[in-house]
C-alpha cells in the first residue's frame, strides 16, 4: 500500500488503512529518517486502537507500555539509542513480540536479526513539499 497525506487531519484515514491492511498482524516496524512523523503516525494508531494512557516516545526507556479501553497492552519501542542488538534481549524484546499484543517499533533497522518471520513495515518519508508518504509491505 502506498499512502500520502500533508495535514495532520488525514493521519486518523490513513491509519485506518493500516489497520485494515495489516489484519491480524500485531509486530508493526516503522522505518524513516529522523523527524519524519513516525512517533506522530504511531500516536494515531494508539488512539484508533482505543489507547488511553498518554502516548509518547520511549526514546530513554525503550518501551512504553500502553492500555486500551478493554485493558489490552500496545508496546511502543524506540531502538535509536540502542547500541546493540543484545540490548534489546535484555529488555525482554522477543517476550513482547510474542505476546500477540501490538508491538509498535521505532528504529527497527538497529534489531534487524531481531525481527520475527511475521511483521508489517511501514516506511515514512517526506517530500521538500511537507507531504508525507507511507509504504508498506506485509512480510
Amino acid at each position: 500500500m502506498t499512502a500520502t497525506f500533508t495535514e495532520l487531519t488525514e493521519v486518523d484515514a490513513v491509519v485506518q488503512q493500516l489497520i485494515a491492511e495489516a489484519g491480524p498482524e500485531h509486530v508493526w516496524l516503522f522505518e524513516g529518517e529522523m523527524g519524519v512523523g513516525k512517533t506522530t503516525l504511531i500516536k494515531a494508531i494508539c488512539r484508533a486502537l482505543g489507547v488511553v494512557s498518554v502516548v509518547q516516545s520511549p526514546t530513554f526507556g525503550l518501551v512504553n507500555e500502553y492500555t486500551t479501553q478493554t485493558g489490552e497492552s500496545v508496546y511502543h519501542f524506540d531502538c535509536y539509542r540502542l547500541r546493540n542488538e543484545a540490548e534489546a534481549l535484555d529488555i525482554g524484546l522477543d517476550e513482547y513480540l510474542d505476546s500477540g499484543q501490538y508491538c509498535l517499533i521505532e528504529w527497527p533497522e538497529r534489531i534487524a536479526s531481531l525481527w520475527p518471520a511475521s511483521y508489517y513495515l511501514i516506511d515514512l518519508t517526506v517530500d521538500q513539499d511537507g507531504t508525507r508518504t507511507v509504504k508498506t509491505v506485509l512480510s
